[in-house]
């Protein structure tokens, strides 16, 4: 799809195509489609960027929290959205040892309780365990502010890779 075509969407038809680009957070398309139209991909990409980077402390955990835990129970009981399942099988995180698999659970845990909400991560951007692990022990000693920020940095990429998934780059 040209961004021309995005344009030209029923604003019900936008918000369904772009309701999952931040993860079970479908009020972001709600905000942006009031946006259009939109000169470039890049165009639509930063309405995404600011509609996060303007939200309060609130929104944004909750943005947080609607992220699943990497290689949780929601991936093996087959219950994440398609695109956390698709992105999180690209990364290889429905095939990890056992070894690895608990030392994630184990992490993602202590980020949580650390946090109050999962740890966010690109993955498709750090698609091999070793980066994960290597992430959340680097981001574990932050304190819960600068935790949102990377949080939210982190849904942002993800965000960029789900809109070029749906719309041609110019």
């Amino acid at each position: 799809m040209k961004i021309a075509d995005v344009n030209e969407l029923l604003d019900e038809e936008f918000e369904e195509l772009f309701k999952n680009v931040v993860e079970l957070f479908p009020k972001a398309a709600k905000t942006v489609v009031l946006q259009r139209p939109f000169d470039s991909l890049n165009e639509l990409t930063v309405a995404f960027n600011n509609y996060l980077e303007n939200l309060d402390v609130a929104e944004k955990i909750a943005v947080l929290q609607s992220h699943p835990d990497l290689a949780g129970k929601l991936l093996f009981e087959n219950k994440l959205s398609v695109d956390s399942a698709n992105e999180q099988a690209g990364a290889g995180l429905d095939k990890l040892t056992d070894e690895q698999k608990n030392q994630l659970v184990k992490l993602n845990a202590e980020y949580s309780e650390k946090f109050g909400f999962p740890f966010v991560i690109c993955v498709r951007q750090n698609n091999k365990i070793e980066r994960i692990l290597e992430g959340l022990h680097q981001r574990l000693p932050n304190n819960r502010e600068q935790e949102i920020t990377n949080g939210i940095n982190n849904v942002k990429k993800i965000c960029q890779l789900r809109i070029e998934n749906i719309v041609e780059l110019d």
